[in-house]
């Protein structure tokens, strides 16, 4: 059963910085290409980054390229996202995603509330 939990989120001045983690299990952790998501109040949930299984590649979205970092440990079964820079914008829930897509299935953590405060 693939289950992904989320934590390291909070309270945060803007310009400051917090380290998101993902731990999966349930899964060949290494096999799969991973994403992290976060959806603001009354919005959609978006893309910000993905990770290749390797670790070889990784992509950003416009609004957080340049602030944030997606890695992964593939021997602790850990995904990560290091947030500097923070921006009041950035404010949301932030999700771990796993989309298999052999069966086209997305599996999510619950996230985990990151705010950004003046």
């Amino acid at each position: 059963q693939v289950q992904l939990v989320e934590s390291g989120g909070g309270l945060v001045q803007p310009g400051g910085s917090l380290r998101l983690t993902c731990a999966a299990s349930g899964f060949t952790f290494s096999d799969w290409n991973m994403r992290w998501f976060r959806q603001g109040e009354g919005k959609e949930r978006e893309l910000i980054a993905d990770i290749a299984n390797s670790g070889a590649w990784t992509n950003y979205a416009d609004s957080v390229k340049g602030r944030f970092t997606i890695s992964r440990d593939n021997e602790k079964n850990m995904l990560y996202l290091q947030m500097n820079a923070l921006k009041p914008e950035d404010t949301g829930v932030y999700f771990c995603n796993l989309f298999q897509s052999f069966q086209m299935k997305d599996y999510w953590g619950r996230g985990t509330q990151v705010t950004v405060f003046s």
